[in-house]
């Protein structure tokens, strides 16, 4: 059973920012597919809001539990940036494995999880990383 959130107007789901995990492991990155895409942010880290009183870390880790069933733990948070796809305030945190296995845990959500390596990237995201995740990535994949 899911705990009951507030419930926000469209304009403040808008302004509500976001954190997302950036998960490595074994040389890989994990990336999720959403069911919807948003413009052509298809392949992403695990996010999602960031929800009233919890800390971008903990919004991290929350979001990657709920959508892939993964447990991880925060390494590091990398920075944050206003998305130029979807406006909204993005938090960027390495997050290590803690336990568990990545699948698509929330099938309303995701459509797929990938592990990927580095030279994988660009036919995930053609568009690239905001670069304190890419120079996070280059240092401990790379």
């Amino acid at each position: 059973m899911s705990e009951q959130r507030p419930v926000l107007s469209p304009d403040e789901v808008q302004q509500q920012p976001v954190a997302a995990a950036v998960v490595v492991h074994e040389g890989r990155v994990l990336l999720v597919r959403r069911r919807v895409a948003e413009g052509q942010l298809s392949w992403q880290f695990p996010a999602g809001k960031v929800g009233p009183g919890e800390t971008g870390e903990a919004a991290a880790v929350r979001e990657t539990k709920e959508e892939t069933g993964l447990h991880v733990t925060v390494v590091t948070p990398l920075g944050e940036r206003v998305h130029p796809v979807t406006g909204r305030l993005v938090s960027y945190v390495a997050c290590a494995v803690e336990g568990g296995t990545a699948q698509v845990a929330d099938a309303d959500e995701i459509a797929e999880a990938a592990w990927v390596t580095l030279v994988e990237i660009p036919r995930y995201v053609p568009y690239g990383f905001f670069e304190p995740v890419q120079q996070h990535l280059d240092a401990v994949i790379g």
